[in-house]
């Protein structure tokens, strides 16, 4: 039997503000956005490739705002996902290389598969990574 894991909900405190983060900023696609009654929202998003999906929404979740972390999306060259979101305006960190001395800078001559990251926060304060996976074991 395969598990997968569909749909994460992020805690958010302006659904709007995050829509255009998650689908400007990001690049994820828009699946649906549902009026809920009573002024909600509920919209779902798709990171390109992506079989799961994160769910924005009013008081969808007992989280509060920002206090969602470790999320991790994986690419290909990390390098290039740093440069396409800083060019959509996201602030995100260097390029950096997680090793056995912990995180340090990545320089051009680093193989970055498995340990080349890069990381931010939605609006709200949820932290993200960006890990490179070129080759898996």
């Amino acid at each position: 039997m395969n598990w997968t894991l569909e749909v994460v909900v992020v805690p958010v405190s302006d659904v709007a503000r995050a829509v255009a983060f998650y689908a400007g900023g990001l690049g994820f696609g828009v699946d649906h956005d549902t009026a809920l009654g009573g002024g909600r929202r509920l919209v779902q998003l798709t990171p390109p490739g992506s079989g799961c999906s994160v769910v924005l929404g009013d008081g969808l979740s007992p989280m509060a705002p920002g206090t969602l972390q470790g999320l991790q999306l994986v690419v290909n060259d990390v390098r290039a996902a740093h440069a396409e979101l800083r060019s959509r305006g996201v602030a995100i960190s260097d390029v950096q290389v997680l090793g056995p001395q912990g995180p340090r800078p990545a320089t051009d001559d680093d193989d970055l598969n498995n340990v080349g990251f890069v990381f931010f926060k939605d609006p709200d304060g949820n932290g993200w990574a960006v890990q490179q996976i070129t080759a898996r074991s």
